[in-house]
This record gives C-alpha cells, structure tokens and sequence, in this order.
C-alpha cells in the first residue's frame, strides 16, 4: 500500500521568496506542496490537515504569534517552523515555547536548514505512525479471544469478567493454577482498557529474593545500601499512569505487605533510604495459585490488604474443566508450531485426540502445548497418532482421581489402561481385574474401549 504524500505549506507573502522554497523542496518527489500568500488563505485550507507548514513571521494581515495559535490549535500534530527576517533571540525561544518546531532566519542557508529540520520532521512522522502501528498490532496481539483460547462454559464467564475489567480501572484479582495464562490475562486486559497507551509492568514476587524486593517495587536512593551507586525507580513508577501486574502475590513478604498497602490505599511511594514521597496512578491486577482466603486465616496475609486486592475476581479453571477446549487449544498449538518451524500441518488421530481428553493436564495449557510440540516433531505421518502423545506415567497415575466422574468413567478408563499395558490382551486383562471378557468385548464393540491390533 503506497503511504501518503507529505504536506507542505508555505505561507509568505513574498511571492519570489516562496516560489524560492517550494522549487528547492520539490527535489523531493514525496512532498506534496501548497504555497500561501496570507494567514487567510492558509486557514481556509488547514483541514487538509498538513504535516508542516513554513511560516513567515510577518505577515501583512496577521501576526506570527496568531498564526501559529490558530494553526496549533485546530491542527496539533502539524508541525510549524517559523521563517524571520530578523535574528531575534527573545522572540524565538517565546514561540518555541508556544509550540513552534524551529525557527530558522532568512539567508543565504535557509533552503539547506529548511530541508533538514523538515527531514527530520519527516522521520518523528514515520516514528510515530509504526508507533501507532504496533500499538493496533498489540491491541489485536491481545484481544480476549486471541489470549485465551477455546469456547467452552467456563472460558466464556471469564472472557465475561475480563470485559468488565478492561472497562473500569477496578483492582483485578487473578486466581489460578501454575500454567493457566495468568499473565495473558492481565496483559489482555490492560491492553484493551484506557491505559493503553501507557506502560504495563509485571513483577513475579516470587522471583525477587527477599532482601530486594522493596527495591524492586519502590525503588532506592542513592546509597541507600551497599551496591546502590545511584538513584534507582521501582516498578511502580515505571507502571505510573499504567498497569502494574504482581504476579505470585501470595509469595509477598508479610513485612512488605503493610507497605504494599500503604501504595494502594494513598498512591504514593518512598524510595528506599529516601523521604521524598512521590505520587503513582498505577492499575494493580495480582495473581496467585493460592487460595488467600485460607492464607489470610493462616496468619500468612494480611486481611487488610487482601480486601484491598480482592476487587474484581478472575478465576481461570483449570484445563482438566474445560473439556473440548483441550482439542481446539491442541490444534493451535500444532498449527502454530508447524508454522514457525516449516513443517507440514499435521492433525490428531482419532486415537491421539482420545488420549488428550483422558489426561488432567497438572501442568494445564502449559504442559499441552510442551506435549502437543513433542507430538509433532515425533510424528512421521501427516496424522499425529497416539504413541506420537508423551504423556508422563508418574502424572497419569497421580492424577487419576483429580476429577470428579462417574464411576461408570472411571471403570472405563481402568480397563482402557489395562488393555493398553498388556498388549490388549483381553482374557489376561479380564482375569487381572477379576471380570468377564464378555463385559469387555461388550465395551469394546461398544465402541467404550479402543483395542489395536498387536
């Protein structure tokens, strides 16, 4: 797509003298050119909304001053470099203080100073709008349904609750298990609220040895301890009119709660070995595996500050609960690996899908996609099969019991393990768990059991 030409206007009422710089800056096929005789005639034409306009400071029917108001104010982003006849050193540094790019005097080196400080115009132009442009490629980057992945029940009251949150500048509280997306969450919600457009920081408490963290979230003076040879900003000013996200909250040190408190309830912050307070408009959104609840009872947090985070609740179930989203997630997971890798795309066999669904997943979406990228760099045919699905024995055994089923499930699942170990031999299978083969082959033309051929 081809950009947008670069306007210019020139505005002097030296006829000569303007046609003197439109010759010189029309080397630049680029730049799309406009001259102007009066401040009249420029303003009629300022919704073209151009990139910089070259201003005589003297002009018969309006003064430099007024012109350049009137031009910031209709049109901010356009910028103004003021062209004088006069080297007046006051009168400059007061319009560069309004508001003016540069202000340049006519000699015999304008057109080659003109031509650099628009250049260099040029370049903050074409910075800004690949600013913009990433800023739109986030904001798609994180939209709710590109974070978080799938349709089931519970994804959908979460999707819910991250709407409201992206809505108000409400504290967010993140609760679920390691592997879950917790930091997915709160980056989506920052980058869809108002705070967008400034920093998001994120802090895993848990990571920070004890003795810095105060640093690290406060900030220090300049030799507030041994090591601190300058002043240095924690992340709750560099978070200033942003998002703050405190991951693993419930890690936090009881001694540093009160202060964390203190943050939360006055917006403001000391630095370590300081006593300068300074103002912070952070957003906080915590997340923790735990349950604070209980920490709190269990004299770990402090009841204060965990009403004070406790805001909106997000919960993020567990992958185990959201049945088929295991599927879809499993499938973008491959999709999106291929890809990176230049590898054909490959799909689950009916067998491998089989597997996954049966799994609890303790590490959640984490450990599927690890298995999930195993599966296809061990598969050798376009079909992912089910001996392609590394799943570990110990965590299949552990975690037989995490979910509640039927006992009909879990009868089916036992036998399907048995049949699985030894060869799907099913006389042996039936004696081994003291049952009827006829149950078994029932359960199988059934189509409950999957048996191969050995």
């Amino acid at each position: 797509m081809k950009n947008s030409p670069f306007k210019i206007f020139i505005l002097d009422d030296d006829v000569w003298y303007s046609e003197l710089l439109e010759y010189h800056l029309s080397l630049n096929p680029d730049y799309e050119l406009k001259k102007f005789h009066s401040a009249k005639e420029c303003f009629a034409s300022l919704h073209e909304r151009p990139n910089v306009i070259t201003l005589d400071y003297s002009l018969p029917d309006k003064n430099g001053d007024e012109v350049l108001k009137r031009i910031k104010e209709q049109n901010p982003d356009t910028e103004v470099i003021i062209i004088s006849g006069q080297e007046d050193v006051a009168t400059a540094v007061d319009l560069l203080k309004k508001g003016a790019y540069d202000y340049i005097v006519k000699d015999e080196e304008t057109p080659e100073r003109l031509w650099s400080t628009i250049n260099k115009i040029r370049e903050n132009v074409s910075l800004r709008h690949e600013i913009t442009k990433l800023r739109e490629e986030i904001g798609q980057k994180y939209d709710f349904s590109n974070v978080i992945i799938g349709n089931s029940e519970p994804i959908k009251k979460v999707f819910a609750m991250m709407d409201k949150a992206a809505k108000t500048n409400i504290t967010v509280t993140i609760n679920g298990e390691t592997g879950t997306g917790k930091e997915l969450v709160a980056k989506a919600i920052h980058y869809n609220s108002t705070r967008k457009k400034a920093p998001y920081v994120a802090v895993n408490v848990a990571a920070i040895p004890r003795e810095l963290i105060e640093s690290e979230l406060f900030g220090h003076e300049k030799g507030a301890f041994t090591g601190a040879v300058s002043r240095r900003l924690g992340k709750f000013e560099e978070a200033n009119k942003g998002t703050i996200f405190l991951d693993e909250i419930g890690e936090l040190d009881v001694s540093l709660q009160a202060k964390l408190l203190r943050v939360l309830q006055e917006k403001e912050i000391s630095r370590v070995g300081g006593n300068t307070v300074v103002p912070v408009d952070a957003r906080i959104i915590v997340a923790t595996h735990k349950n604070l609840a209980e920490e709190v009872k269990n004299g770990n947090f402090r009841e204060d500050l965990y009403y004070r985070l406790l805001g909106l609740p997000v919960l993020l179930p567990p992958l185990r609960d959201r049945g088929s989203d295991i599927l879809i997630l499993a499938k973008h997971f491959i999709e999106a690996f291929s890809k990176e890798n230049g590898l054909d795309k490959k799909s689950l066999s009916e067998a491998a899908q089989k597997k996954l669904l049966s799994y609890s997943f303790p590490g959640n979406v984490r450990e599927l996609r690890a298995i999930v990228e195993l599966a296809v760099v061990l598969a050798d045919e376009e079909q992912i099969q089910e001996h392609d699905i590394n799943l570990t024995a110990g965590n299949t055994e552990k975690d037989f019991l995490a979910t509640e089923r039927t006992l009909k499930a879990y009868t089916t699942e036992i036998i399907q393990r048995f049949l699985d170990k030894y060869d799907y031999n099913v006389l042996y299978v039936a004696d081994k768990l003291d049952i009827g083969k006829s149950t078994i082959y029932r359960m199988i033309q059934n189509k409950e059991l999957t048996i191969k051929d050995v």
